[in-house]
């Protein structure tokens, strides 16, 4: 009887097992299959120099996947790495997102330069990527897999040059330009070709000094511009080299107005440079006092719901690169890459929280510029630049 009983429960056991394999090796108590999900990578600098502006862009997109957790029935689950602020680590990361992960669009990042390097990666796997605030025209050139949803650099450095003559009323400006950086470099050199078209005079920049990411001493190049004669400083750079930069010029007496690009609108700028950021001009995103579009209110209200705050422009942006991936897939009909690609590619009149986006022939966003002041310690809104129509 025992020996029946114990081959009984011998068969049992057999059964159970093939039954697991041909359910495709999940046992489950309820009987359920596992859920269906979607993969968005992102890549974005979560450690290193430009950390705090990586995570300013992560909370938009996790916000908005809050507020849209699911696209054509799945939910969408974020696969989130650290290109560590470093182009070698950025390319490893789209690597792994689209070799490992098999994500099919990824999300990022803050900084062209970490863009740059991984847009080889992108491109050769077929995997369209959504940039954030990379505003360097390199990002999306001869890449048919790059898009962003921020404006480019061309049309930056021009708002800023026409500011500093227009408005600012000056004629001759000196640089500092991080040289280690592609943003600081490119916006410098499309803001110098503007401004010596405006003033007609082709030695209009008096004085360009150079210096490396994570450099703290620039009295060399300040000393440089005080003696140069000239009349504004242009000085697009990361955030915390721009700050020390401001901290410094006002340490040494100078009292000449400074301007710069998106990357000082972070909090780490007004808290190294204090009371010297003051009166500071720069040209940014988004501002919740620019009028734009319906889904503007929805972020306004879900970020201050939850931080109690008003949001950076590259967290809008962040929040914008996610909602238009959605959109793509919806478009597509499918979470296929090459399908979200073309899907992209025909982006008209999108609604995004910083502003509608327009896709032009080459991947990047046509949209309007905000410019800001720092005022009181806050960052305060100046204007809004609508783009050149062609």
């Amino acid at each position: 009887m025992k020996r029946k009983l114990s081959l009984l429960l011998a068969l049992v056991m057999v059964f159970s097992i093939v039954a697991i394999g041909c359910s495709g090796g999940q046992a489950t108590t309820s009987g359920e299959p596992k859920e269906e999900v979607i993969k968005i990578g992102v890549f974005e600098p979560l450690t290193g120099a430009n950390a705090a502006g990586g995570a300013l862009e992560i909370e938009g997109i996790k916000l908005a996947n809050e507020m849209y957790p699911t696209v054509l029935g799945k939910k969408v689950e974020l696969v989130i790495l650290d290109n560590k602020s470093d182009k070698v680590e950025a390319a490893n990361a789209a690597t792994r997102l689209v070799d490992q992960d098999k994500v099919p669009v990824v999300l990022g990042s803050w900084g062209s330069g970490l863009s740059i390097a991984a847009g080889a990666v992108y491109k050769e796997a077929g995997v369209p990527a959504i940039g954030t605030s990379c505003t360097n025209p390199l990002v999306t050139l001869n890449n048919d897999y790059y898009f962003r949803v921020c404006f480019i650099d061309p049309f930056q450095g021009n708002v800023m040059a026409n500011y500093a003559f227009n408005q600012v009323k000056v004629k001759k400006v000196a640089f500092i330009i991080e040289k280690s950086n592609d943003y600081s470099v490119g916006l410098a050199k499309f803001f110098q070709d503007t401004f010596k078209e405006l003033t007609g005079d082709q030695n209009s920049v008096v004085y360009t000094g150079y210096y490396n990411t994570g450099d703290q001493d620039f009295t060399a190049q300040l000393t440089g511009i005080k003696e140069s004669g000239a009349e504004a400083i242009f000085a697009p750079g990361n955030f915390t080299e721009s700050a020390l930069i401001m901290k410094q010029a006002k340490e040494l007496g100078i009292t000449l107005p400074i301007l710069g690009g998106d990357t000082w609108e972070t909090p780490e700028v007004i808290d190294i440079a204090g009371g010297a950021a003051e009166g500071v001009v720069f040209s940014t995103f988004f501002d919740p006092n620019a009028k734009l579009t319906g889904e503007t209110s929805k972020f306004l209200e879900a970020y201050s719901k939850k931080y109690g705050k008003e949001p950076a422009a590259v967290t809008a942006l962040g929040y914008d690169a996610y909602i238009l991936a959605l959109n793509a897939i919806e478009r597509a009909g499918k979470a296929e890459p090459q399908a979200i690609r073309d899907a992209l590619a025909a982006t008209k009149d999108f609604p995004g929280a910083a502003g509608t986006v327009t896709l032009d022939v080459n991947g990047d966003a046509v949209k309007s510029a905000v410019i800001k002041t720092v005022k009181g310690g806050k960052f305060t809104y100046l204007t809004t630049v609508e783009p050149i129509k062609k």
